[in-house]
């Protein structure tokens, strides 16, 4: 993990030491001041040593969950701690006793019964899809894009699927290569162009971009079913072709308009401009008026 990416969270006016992995595009938290946190403990190692031996399961998995992680203490100097992703941190509340988290413990077991009702009902799913991004300020005709592009995306899977290819990994790579044929741009480099590091890159897109994204995958989709493409290395080629398609209509529009398609601007940035948009409409209207009224005297 690199040094400028080791950062300060807060919590209560307590510090939670993280670091950002960019390979796996992860948050790493550590645990002693999470348990800290928490727990209100004097001495959040011996509550760490006392909670390991009362969770065997917890102990027996601890070096799964836990990477040693260089970070800064309360010293100034680099010691190598304990951290955990969210995932990890989240296992590791489930053994902690302390009134602070069992509203956690009572939201994780709401999410895990709201699983289990969208896979017997998907449509759940759906409505809590739009409800969330209404609260996090999305208009209603981005958020009917944005959940375009997830059916979208799953007819291509399916049909990556049916010609092979591994979800993981492989799934991965041909995505970065439609991203690269289409934006001009590997995903990671989308993501870094938009100042984003755990944040889902489509829900940072404007509604062009994933209009041209969907043109890209839906094209892939449709020329993987036309050419019938075996295995990963086939279905590789078939993604360049797919995202060519929307790169071709990206370059025309950018051409017509004068403006370029990919930017850095992101859904907070979108929020603002709106917001901007909206606080200045009455101004704007007032001195539409005033026009209206100078050229009828």
């Amino acid at each position: 993990m690199s040094e400028k990416n080791n950062s300060i969270q807060m919590f209560e006016d307590r510090q939670i030491r993280t670091a950002w992995n960019a390979e796996q595009e992860e948050w790493y938290f550590s645990v002693t001041d999470v348990i800290a946190v928490l727990t209100d403990s004097a001495d959040p190692k011996q509550y760490i040593k006392k909670m390991r031996s009362r969770d065997s399961e917890l102990d027996a998995r601890w070096g799964t969950i836990c990477t040693l992680t260089s970070m800064v203490a309360s010293d100034g100097k680099k010691y190598r701690t304990n951290a955990a992703t969210m995932e990890g941190i989240f296992r590791i509340i489930q053994s902690v006793t302390s009134p602070k988290v069992e509203p956690l413990k009572a939201w994780l077991a709401k999410v895990g019964s709201e699983r289990i009702e969208e896979t017997i009902d998907p449509e759940k799913a759906i409505d809590r899809a739009f409800a969330t991004y209404l609260k996090k300020g999305y208009d209603e005709d981005w958020i009917n894009q944005r959940l375009l592009t997830i059916r979208v995306r799953k007819e291509l899977t399916d049909e990556w699927q049916k010609r092979g290819v591994q979800e993981g990994k492989e799934f991965a790579i041909l995505t970065d290569e439609i991203t690269k044929a289409w934006a001009g741009m590997s995903t990671r480099q989308y993501k870094a162009l938009k100042g984003l590091k755990k944040e889902n890159l489509r829900d940072n897109m404007s509604t062009t971009e994933l209009v041209l994204n969907m043109l890209a995958e839906t094209s892939t989709k449709d020329i993987s079913a036309a050419v019938h493409p075996a295995g990963f290395e086939e279905s590789r080629r078939v993604a360049r072709r797919g995202g060519e398609v929307a790169g071709i209509a990206r370059k025309a529009l950018e051409e017509q308009t004068g403006a370029l398609v990919v930017t850095s601007m992101k859904a907070a940035d979108f929020h603002n401009l709106l917001t901007s948009i909206i606080e200045a409409a009455p101004a704007l209207i007032e001195e539409e008026d005033g026009e209206d009224t100078d050229n009828n005297e």
